[in-house]
């Protein structure tokens, strides 16, 4: 499987899914720390790949999504954007909207 097949199954696997560095538990950068924390506060389960653990994926993704800087934010597979789009979206509630209409058509996808 080329690196573009990884990414178009991570996207289609998970419905919320950041592309960051490090991990929510320990974000190795300020902008990633931030954006998990906006997430985390909608309240929404959300999937994540540590990109400083793949260099090809890291580098494939800047292509991929025509955006140069990370984290990055993906709901259903479209590209929300990086940290401080993340950021205004969270203040101004569309974020809230954004990943409960993720969760909820997963949910109701699944059955659950």
């Amino acid at each position: 499987m080329d690196i573009n097949d990884t990414i178009k199954q991570q996207l289609s696997e998970n419905p919320i899914l950041l592309y960051m560095k490090g991990t929510p538990q320990a974000p190795q950068c300020g902008f990633s720390a931030k954006t998990v924390q906006a997430l985390m506060a909608c309240g929404q389960r959300f999937a994540y790949v540590n990109i400083l653990d793949n260099d090809e994926l890291r580098e494939a993704l800047k292509v991929y999504s025509n955006w140069p800087t990370y984290p990055q934010l993906y709901v259903n597979g479209e590209l929300v954007g990086g940290c401080d789009i993340i950021l205004e979206m969270h203040e101004s509630g569309e974020l809230q909207e954004v990943v409960d209409g993720a969760a909820e058509a997963t949910e109701d996808s699944s059955g659950g």
